[in-house]
């Protein structure tokens, strides 16, 4: 194995950038970086195949650090290695529009994989990385041309460990046994509150055992390097099992305060980095220094892997002369691109169509579009003959072994475990040639919030199949009825949520889903049946909003989403008859995609001189922005027959048209202006 002072003097050079980009940005966590640095200079110059100058490879070796907070140690690598992070990037460490914020995040570091800092997520992340590689190795590897075959290495510490995303993503892993997966546990016994015997005892080893992982332990994790090179070596040699190893560290080496909480979030004082940078023979009184036999020592292998990405191209070359249809499968994926024509297979519905669940129109436009795009994978969080997300050839995505599936399979079962399915696919995503979705209950994707965030965050392009969407899901109770649910995930920045009122506007839902590369998807969808409305089409819902019934000289609009919709519509009815009021209807089935639309089109559905009442059995916030009058469901639903609970609530035409006289009476002889010109809008 050969290690020299050479290699001393590249890991200290970590410690060091770490100790320096933290102290001047008076900001940060510096123990684990000086903690985990000699694991990371064997596993990245000894293991790890990528190319600085390409940093979108296909066939690199992920990286993920999952305990995120560490993020010096993976920026002071960058730099070494000679990606587009330059030792001023490094001085910038923390400040405002550096591409090195205080947690990795894909879209503004080069070399980054995936966005993390919530502890648990990057674990997750990492599992739906390797789960990537193994599907597409076995749909596009071919006898002699082995095109995909990287490796994901994630960095996780005890704050991960604990958190519940973790198990659930590791629990994940060792059922589909992926191989290609190899974790690296910083066992420092640090967390913020101090000693993790103060909460975190248990043996973490056994609980991976348990998982059906391959496990190991190097006990000096600061010294001995060709222990930590000969366990990552005997990791990857395991093919039927994800792998970790427990690597025993001490946080802050080499600091006064080595081996304490004070060394794990907060910048070194003067005095310690002086005495480090002298007991690792560097001057005390320079910063950001980095020796050139250590830059040259980096860039050597920089330039293995650039040779590597050389010769794979060849390969790459050669499989497109003798398998042109997959060569140019993968290069479409690569772009990121949709296959020619794939729309023209999204369902179409017309007015007298049977009612059908929105639930059911997402099935069926699953069933119809998955041929036409084959990178299109998902699966449910145990309740696919709920949410309907299987079509009827799919195969399941497991190892080969279990005999009930392969790594072809493109239907994922995910278990109970709807926070992992959301960090998993988000990592399906940022392999770069997936597009997945997956299923659960509305109210139970707040289960996986942490991770949908990131989603947005992230610009991953993954849908949320979210079936039982309101109180119409009926005798399941409060405990399932989502009521604050939408309200909370239509703030999320960069997130488009659709509420779809029929089949045409699912479509719409899945078409815009589907072409929007860089922006997460949730679709609400129904349990109980609807009515294909009037005036819905693709055209029309795909701009997020619409007039779903005009009347000239209307009293008042009511503006709705999803299932309320058709009430509204036979609201108008009872309003003409028994009110002498004349009604018009919109329906806004995604707030995101309709604020895009220009300020002439949403006047035009939402014009000023007509008050508008707002109707969505749900939380009411939000709706300011586009009625002036809001009638929704500010408490906990109720368990019965959805029919009674509606009428329990109002949702009838009789309860909408109260409310509705009720506006027309308060703004009466008033001059209404649509909450479209309101000042407050403009930002949006």
């Amino acid at each position: 194995m050969g290690y020299t002072k050479d290699d001393e003097l590249a890991i200290n050079t970590i410690r060091l950038l770490a100790v320096d980009a933290t102290f001047k940005a008076n900001s940060g966590h510096p123990g684990a970086p000086m903690g985990m640095a000699p694991v990371a200079h064997v596993m990245f110059n000894k293991f790890m195949n990528f190319n600085p100058k390409n940093p979108d490879w296909l066939n690199r070796d992920r990286f993920v650090l999952s305990n995120g907070h560490g993020c010096m140690l993976q920026y002071a690598l960058l730099h070494l290695f000679g990606y587009k992070v330059s030792i001023d990037d490094l001085k910038a460490f923390r400040q405002v529009d550096s591409i090195t914020p205080g947690h990795p995040e894909a879209q503004d570091t080069p070399g980054v994989e995936v966005t993390t800092g919530p502890l648990g997520q990057g674990f997750a992340n990492a599992v739906g990385l390797a789960m990537a590689q193994a599907h597409e190795a076995a749909e596009f590897n071919k006898p002699g041309f082995e095109i995909i075959n990287n490796h994901t290495y994630c960095f996780f510490g005890d704050g991960c460990a604990m958190e519940g995303i973790a198990s659930e993503a590791a629990s994940t892993a060792g059922h589909l046994q992926l191989g290609n997966l190899i974790m690296v546990y910083d066992d420092n016994h640090i967390s913020i509150d101090g000693d993790t015997k103060v909460a975190f005892t248990e043996d973490v080893m056994k609980r991976f055992e348990a998982y059906g992982w391959h496990t190991q332990w190097v006990k000096d994790g600061d010294h001995d390097l060709e222990g930590i090179e000969k366990a990552l070596q005997i990791a990857k040699d395991v093919k039927d099992k994800p792998s970790v190893i427990k690597l025993t560290t001490t946080i802050g080496f080499g600091s006064l305060l080595q081996g304490t909480g004070g060394v794990h979030g907060n910048a070194l004082k003067e005095d310690d980095c002086k005495q480090i940078k002298k007991k690792f023979g560097f001057n005390p009184e320079e910063s950001f220094v980095v020796p050139q036999k250590v830059y040259d020592m980096y860039h050597a292998h920089a330039a293995e892997g650039a040779a590597k990405e050389q010769e794979w191209n060849k390969l790459f070359e050669e499989y497109g002369n003798k398998h042109k249809a997959e060569h140019a499968d993968l290069l479409r994926r690569l772009s990121g691109k949709l296959p020619e024509g794939w729309e023209q297979k999204l369902p179409t519905y017309k007015p007298g169509d049977k009612d059908i669940a929105t639930r059911k129109t997402s099935e069926a436009t699953l069933e119809a579009i998955h041929g036409a795009v084959p990178d299109l994978i998902g699966g449910s969080a145990d309740l696919t003959g709920s949410n309907n997300t299987r079509w009827k050839n799919a195969v399941d995505f497991q190892p080969p072994v279990l005999g009930i599936g392969d790594w072809g399979g493109r239907y994922i079962r995910f278990g109970v475990r709807e926070h992992a399915m959301a960090g998993i696919m988000n990592g399906i995503a940022a392999y770069g040639t997936l597009i997945p979705f997956g299923g659960t209950f509305l109210n139970f994707v707040s289960y996986a919030a942490g991770a949908v965030r990131l989603s947005s965050l992230s610009h991953c392009r993954v849908i949320y199949v979210a079936t039982h969407d309101s109180i119409g899901l009926g005798e399941d109770g409060p405990t399932h009825q989502p009521i604050e649910t939408l309200a909370h995930f239509r703030a999320l920045p960069n997130m488009m949520v659709w509420r779809p009122a029929d089949g045409n506007e699912t479509s719409a839902a899945y078409y815009v889903a589907l072409t929007s590369k860089s922006t997460p998807s949730i679709f609400a969808l129904t349990r109980q049946n609807l009515p294909q409305l009037e005036n819905s089409t693709l055209q029309n819902a795909i701009k997020g909003g619409y007039v779903s019934v005009e009347n000239e000289k209307a009293d008042i609009t009511l503006v709705s989403t999803g299932s309320e919709v058709c009430i509204c519509i036979e609201a108008v009815k009872y309003l003409k008859d028994n009110h002498n009021l004349t009604a018009r209807v919109v329906s806004i089935p995604c707030f995101e995609v309709f604020d895009t639309q220009s300020k002439e089109y949403r006047l035009k559905c939402l014009p000023d001189g007509i008050p508008s009442l707002s109707v969505e059995a749900m939380s009411t916030m939000g709706w300011e922005r586009y009625s002036n009058e809001q009638f929704g469901l500010n408490r906990f639903g109720a368990s019965g027959p959805y029919k009674d609970v509606y009428k329990k609530f109002e949702f009838t035409p009789e309860g909408i048209s109260k409310r509705a006289v009720a506006t027309v009476e308060f703004y009466k002889g008033s001059k209404v202006r649509s909450p479209i010109n309101r000042a407050f809008q403009q930002l949006i």
